[in-house]
């Protein structure tokens, strides 16, 4: 049950999942029971936005855990961003059901993509590091307004977990700390939750 996508967008070098999720077993996005093991309250805790801040889900899927946050702090600006048309599809479904004008699905690669760009207070890169090209990761750097921060929650390679990617498609923590350090990322903040690990950083000074 994971949500392995192709990077949000440009070439795929320096990914460690090597194909692209497919958008028919998007059904699993949506299943709930990952709260329980990754709540969205944590996820938010971690973000730490202030009040009425721009907050950017960087490979939002269906918009599973951008829905929820966008609950939990209806003052949040919460823009769901995605390089596939057919999940960004499934989150507006649902916004026609049930509303949440604080949600906005995004398509990377557009002119509304291309404005978040030093406007997000707060970037949520959850299970997505493992698909992140080198170009994406540049990509979601950029999206930082001075003093955001960019919150990687990914699964974890060394623990065993009955969901998830296998292994050897994911990055133990410290393989993960070395990436983001590469990249020029400030890391502030370490967390370790059942099946998963969360980075908590800012962009270079």
């Amino acid at each position: 049950m994971g949500r392995e996508k192709q990077p949000v967008e440009g070439s795929r070098a320096g990914a460690r999942q090597p194909e692209r999720f497919n958008p028919a077993k998007a059904v699993a996005l949506d299943d709930e029971s990952r709260f329980a093991y990754l709540p969205p309250k944590d996820a938010l805790e971690l973000l730490s936005p202030g009040q009425g801040a721009l907050v950017v889900d960087f490979g939002t899927g269906t918009g599973a855990y951008a829905l929820a946050l966008g609950r939990l702090r209806s003052d949040l600006k919460i823009a769901a961003l995605d390089e596939q048309k057919e999940m960004l599809e499934k989150l507006k479904d649902k916004l026609k059901r049930r509303p949440q004008p604080n949600v906005v699905p995004v398509l990377s690669g557009t002119v509304e993509a291309r404005g978040l760009a030093g406007q997000a207070a707060g970037v949520l890169a959850l299970n997505v590091l493992h698909e992140l090209g080198d170009e994406a990761l540049r990509s979601l750097m950029s999206l930082l307004a001075p003093g955001g921060r960019a919150v990687f929650i990914d699964w974890n390679a060394a623990v065993e977990r009955p969901v998830g990617p296998p292994k050897d498609h994911v990055y133990a923590p410290d393989e993960a700390r070395r990436r983001l350090r590469n990249f020029g990322f400030r890391l502030l903040r370490r967390r370790l939750f059942a099946y998963h690990y969360a980075f908590v950083c800012a962009g270079p000074r």
